[in-house]
């Protein structure tokens, strides 16, 4: 198992605690469903596109404090600090290096079902998710099992790796390509150019994660392996039998893994424009 230097920006809101005071809609139709589906492809997606705002709810007021987590201290919680830990050193050092501008730490939120956040409330069906407008990863120890069982690719790097894209995305932020990319409004092409983008983030990561010494024999193929199970066409032929390009927002299973590649080889975040191809 990765281990290195555990991170203390950690939030805990298992067993329940992930709302605070207020109020949320629970049930509704057949959403739930769709977003099943949809969570397929989620590796980062902006999680307002799948907030859970179904009419058909009730309402039920959250208690005001958050309860102990039991588990503060179990094996999953440790790895994810590990990793978070060795993003941090490396995001640390490289990113006034190569992009002169200064590296501030993301925190990650370990929620179990549902989260409220600063982009709105979320389920653990959305998958793992970055949002801006907190600065913080989002994450559900449940998608590990998915990722395992449902697309076939198993082992820690490749846990690793989904941590990594994530915060990917938070350096997206820091350099202001989010912002720029949301403020051109929807276009599907630069949705996917957003999410190679952060793969190769996580490739440049998975570089100096074998200089940390923490990469073992076959870690790099489990990454590999993850990122070609999370590709929209690998997806959609699994979900619905045919594959529809127009509608990828993260790239085929092909442009995923050569762009983490791409990464991985070079260890510069320069070599990761994705949206000059």
């Amino acid at each position: 198992m990765l281990r290195g230097r555990e991170s203390d920006n950690i939030e805990d809101l298992r067993d329940g605690g992930g709302f605070g005071g207020r109020t949320i809609a629970l049930g509704g139709g057949g959403l739930g469903m769709i977003v099943v589906i949809i969570a397929a492809l989620l590796c980062g997606v902006d999680p307002r596109q799948l907030l859970d705002d179904t009419p058909d709810t009730t309402q039920v007021q959250q208690p005001q404090s958050r309860r102990q987590n039991p588990q503060s201290n179990d094996d999953q919680k440790k790895f994810a600090a590990s990793v978070l830990g060795s993003t941090e050193d490396v995001w640390g050092k490289i990113l006034p290096e190569q992009a002169k501008r200064r590296y501030t730490n993301p925190k990650l939120v370990l929620f179990t079902d549902r989260v409220d956040t600063a982009c709105g409330y979320s389920t653990s069906a959305t998958g793992p998710f970055y949002c801006p407008g907190d600065q913080k990863l989002y994450l559900d120890f449940a998608f590990f099992s998915e990722l395992k069982d449902e697309f076939r690719a198993p082992g820690d790097f490749a846990q690793a790796y989904v941590i990594a894209h994530e915060v990917g995305h938070h350096v997206q932020n820091l350099l202001g390509t989010m912002s720029k990319v949301d403020a051109a409004g929807n276009d599907n092409r630069l949705s996917v150019a957003l999410e190679l983008q952060a793969d190769c983030y996580a490739g440049v990561w998975a570089y100096y994660a074998n200089k940390q010494g923490l990469v073992e024999a076959g870690d790099y193929e489990e990454a590999l392996r993850a990122a070609a199970s999370v590709g929209d066409d690998t997806i959609q032929k699994r979900s619905q039998g045919y594959v529809v390009p127009d509608s990828f927002t993260h790239g085929s299973s092909r442009d995923r893994v050569n762009w983490f590649a791409q990464g991985l080889k070079s260890g510069d975040m320069r070599q990761c424009n994705t949206f000059g191809r």
